[in-house]
């Protein structure tokens, strides 16, 4: 089987790759291609340790490029579409690039699917374009009610993919998961941000009052979900993909702080994002009773490895937050 992966460079695509080449499953023995414009959050030595992989190969490329897309999509059995902008304060800021990667990107991707007779087409969206829920949590059913630009243009990218589906008969499935942490993440988000910030002695920025939830799920149980979903979704679903950890942003500050060795008197307070969701929560038993999928990485001894890791690799993510100082 041969698969193309989008945006593989990234931190979720990466992790999936990574997992793909080397790890059992069941698409275990597959050959991949990575196809990744690498703008500032793709890092092509996230992929260092496939890099010799014979089942491995890269493709440096923009999905908004049809030609190039056309030209990589020949021969490939499946796609494994990660590719999109995705931090919602830069979409906040300018949200052009968001709608012409996320939207226009995916169309192309799936006019070239279509053409050469890719067998499989996994889109890889978000539980932001559910919006905000204040109690319980979604179904896959759920009305979409994005709030960001960002969420709103993975709103309309997930709309794109299901109407392939639903006009073409396109095998199509879409995996919704919620916020992902873990190595090789870009430290602007937030658990990469404040650790590094930590152990640069440097204060972190903490949004509001910080009493908004989000549902934390580790990046390899994300990708055991998406392979899954892959290998044995069904065409024409979505799957939440979640991880069962439901916390404040003030009580992760305050779980990095304790890390760190570190008082409140190192948090900064902010003004609170506008459009800032409340609450986030995943409803997994569709992809748990279909597929068989459960988060396998316990929050605490997830964040002690990522923060492990970061203290570990500061060779990796400093080059790149002096690079994001400079561009600001």
């Amino acid at each position: 089987m041969r698969i193309l992966v989008t945006g593989g460079a990234g931190f979720i695509g990466s992790e999936f790759v990574r997992q793909l080449l080397t790890a059992p499953g069941p698409l275990q023995g597959a050959q991949v291609t990575v196809f990744d414009k690498l703008t500032y959050s793709g890092v092509l030595a996230n992929l260092d340790p496939v890099a010799d992989h014979p089942d491995y190969s890269f493709v440096r490329g923009d999905i908004c490029d049809a030609e190039a897309v056309d030209q990589v999509m020949a021969g490939h059995d499946a796609v494994v579409h990660f590719a999109a902008e995705s931090h919602v304060d830069r979409s906040i800021a300018g949200a052009g690039p968001f709608v012409t990667t996320n939207v226009l990107g995916t169309q192309v991707l799936l006019d070239a699917a279509r053409k050469h007779g890719v067998g499989r087409f996994l889109h890889v969206s978000t539980d932001e374009v559910y919006g905000s829920i204040a109690e319980g949590s979604w179904t896959e059913e759920w009305p979409l009610a994005p709030n960001s630009p960002y969420s709103a243009s993975k709103a309309g990218s997930d709309l794109l993919a299901l109407a392939y589906h639903r006009t073409h008969g396109m095998d199509v499935v879409v995996t919704r998961c919620s916020n992902n942490y873990g190595h090789y993440q870009f430290p602007e988000k937030v658990i990469p941000l404040f650790t590094t910030n930590l152990i640069d002695g440097r204060k972190v920025p903490l949004y509001g009052e910080g009493g908004n939830i989000r549902d934390w799920l580790h990046v390899s149980d994300h990708c055991r979900g998406i392979a899954l979903a892959l290998a044995k979704g069904r065409a024409g679903e979505v799957y939440n993909i979640g991880g069962g950890t439901e916390i404040t942003n003030k009580k992760l500050t305050g779980l990095l702080l304790e890390a760190a060795g570190a008082g409140w008197d190192m948090v900064e307070r902010v003004a609170d994002r506008k459009g800032h969701d409340l609450r986030y929560s995943l409803d997994i038993t569709k992809i748990s009773e279909e597929l068989g999928y459960t988060p396998q990485v316990a929050f605490e001894q997830g964040l002690a490895d990522t923060i492990a890791w970061y203290r570990e690799n500061r060779a990796w993510w400093e080059p790149l937050k002096a690079k994001a100082a400079l561009e600001k």
